[in-house]
């Protein structure tokens, strides 16, 4: 589909969906009525051009919606529009059916009402496919009546009835050993062996880091001496080259960041904090080997990168002001404009109130001139009554008349509907005596059950009851020994991940402490560049929006005054 296409199908199944009360039952009385012998696989079908035909007509015009509808089956769609767009059906219960879920004037207004409008030019369009049905010619293909044949089956022997074999009885398992919940010996070994290795690497790693920081900040013309001397004081302490790089990049690392906050950490937070630390480490030892190869320092790049990015954050912080001025100057002139409109409705009010009183003038004198001809009325009727006695003695008899006539009308319903009502009765009695009747009747309620013996289907993977319980019996032993398993394999992958764990936040908890003093030095130098930097002059452009905004604030207040 293209864009318009896609967006048309999908506007048309989100209405389906919100309208799908009211869509059933259309389409529910469509089946029940004149739809009886129509597919229930077409429902959706139905539901669609009901909704199309109820909603999106006005939006898609006739023609388009004839060509959606000729390009479906001619027979259905000329049976569903002549029962839908039925003026009579469309008055009576479809109304009062979609009125139970809508408030009745929203639903005459908004739905009944268009498709009446539309009926009409539907109309042509049900009669185009009566048209197309009447000219279709059907061709009806003779075929073959198919002969059945009986089977040749051989006739099963007769089975003898097998002995049945004893149940066994399953062992009495093992109740669970205690050292089940207690927690491994090795696990407490390894916990001593670990802090052990853990203080000899502090005491080491603290020589190192002693080492390393004279390193950073003696001249490059001397770090070479002392490089060596690291790299014999690491091999002293037992620590590797993976080590020694480590512990160097923890002080370079330490100058990029900004912050040491303390965070509770779960377990993705742990593996992707060590693989941000990892990716960063990698990063400053490219830097470093391209430094020793004699590449050039990137950093008077990054500093002129920092002071354009400032510029230009400047400009869009001037930017953003004088969107924000001009919004409030716009505000002033709409109070202005505001107030010249209330002045201008007071000038009108004045003038229909001349009005109003000119048309208050008039209608008095015309009340004076009706109540004048009122009093001539009522003389006029007043000679009228003398004459009134026999008129009324006529309207009366025709009243006893008409009475007569209607109860006698009422006394024939009566007795018509008494008639109805016995009929009624009377087949309910019938109805009541045929199922007593069939409930009276003897039925075997009991069977005997014999569980050793097949269902006598003549299937080759028959089996009895019994035999049926022992196999589950064994299905359930494969099923708790694989159980089992799968438990060892999850206890061990657990207690490997735990100790992935635990390297990764000694190692995090190591980055961090030396990120922290780096954030502090960033902060110090950041303060000392700011208390010697000066102050930005503001943009012209929004001096000019304050002036003119004090100006219209003036303006406004004196106009306030004056109203």
């Amino acid at each position: 589909f293209n864009v318009t296409e896609e967006k048309f199908v999908l506007d048309t199944l989100a209405g389906c969906i919100e309208y799908k009360s009211l869509l059933d039952v259309v389409v529910d009385a469509f089946f029940v009525r004149d739809g009886r012998y129509c597919l229930i696989s077409e429902r959706n079908l139905y539901i669609v051009i009901c909704y199309l035909a109820t909603f999106q007509l006005e939006e898609l015009g006739l023609q388009h919606f004839s060509r959606i509808v000729k390009s479906l089956d001619t027979a259905k769609m000329q049976k569903f529009l002549r029962f839908f767009f039925n003026a009579l059906y469309l008055n009576t219960w479809i109304k009062d059916e979609w009125s139970q879920f809508y408030d009745s004037l929203y639903v005459k207004e908004n739905w009944i009402d268009p498709l009446l409008r539309w009926q009409p030019k539907v109309q042509q369009l049900i009669e185009q496919l009566t048209d197309i049905l009447s000219n279709r010619t059907t061709t009806v293909k003779s075929s073959t009546v198919t002969q059945p044949k009986e089977f040749n089956l051989t006739v099963p022997k007769p089975r003898a009835i097998p002995i049945p074999l004893p149940i066994p009885l399953l062992e009495k398992r093992p109740p669970v050993p205690p050292s089940t919940y207690k927690p491994p010996k090795e696990k407490k070994q390894l916990e001593e062996i670990k802090t052990k290795n853990r203080r000899k690497a502090e005491v080491s790693q603290q020589l190192f880091l002693i080492a390393v920081t004279k390193y950073l900040f003696i001249p490059f013309t001397g770090r070479m001496r002392q490089y060596k001397c690291i790299i014999t004081l690491s091999q002293s302490a037992s620590c590797s080259y993976q080590a020694l790089l480590f512990t160097y990049l923890l002080v370079l690392v330490s100058y990029l960041c900004t912050d040491n906050i303390p965070i509770k950490l779960n377990a993705a937070a742990i593996l992707r904090e060590g693989a941000l630390y990892q990716r960063k480490m990698e990063q400053e030892l490219k830097r470093i080997e391209n430094l020793l190869r004699g590449a050039g320092d990137p950093s008077e790049f990054l500093e002129w990168q920092k002071q354009m990015r400032g510029k230009d954050l400047e400009e869009q912080l001037a930017e953003i002001e004088c969107r924000r001025l001009q919004g409030k100057l716009s505000h002033e002139e709409a109070v202005l404009a505001h107030q010249n409109v209330i002045q201008e409705n007071k000038k009108k009010a004045d003038l229909m109130r001349e009005e109003k009183a000119e048309l208050m003038h008039r209608y008095a004198e015309k009340r004076l001139q009706e109540q004048k001809e009122m009093r001539d009325l009522v003389e006029q009727v007043v000679e009228g009554h003398k004459n009134a006695k026999q008129a009324k003695i006529k309207l009366q008899k025709y009243k006893q008349r008409i009475v007569q006539e209607v109860c006698e009308e009422n006394r024939e319903l009566l007795r018509q509907a008494l008639e109805e009502e016995e009929e009624k009765l009377r087949k309910r009695y019938e109805l009541i005596q045929q199922i007593r009747a069939i409930e009276s009747l003897p039925s075997i309620r009991h069977k005997f059950v014999d569980l050793t013996e097949t269902g006598g289907h003549g299937l080759i993977c028959e089996m009895s009851i019994v035999e049926l319980r022992e196999r589950l019996a064994l299905l359930r032993e494969a099923q708790k020994a694989a159980e089992e398993e799968k438990r060892d394999q999850i206890i061990h992958e657990k207690q490997a991940k735990e100790q992935l764990l635990l390297d990764k936040v000694d190692q995090i908890s190591l980055f961090r402490a030396q990120l922290g003093r780096a954030a502090a030095l960033q902060q110090e130098e950041k303060k000392r560049k700011s208390q010697s930097g000066e102050r930005p002059m503001k943009d012209e452009r929004i001096l000019n929006l304050q002036k003119k905004i004090v100006e219209k604030t003036m303006e406004r207040k004196k106009q306030a005054g004056l109203l």
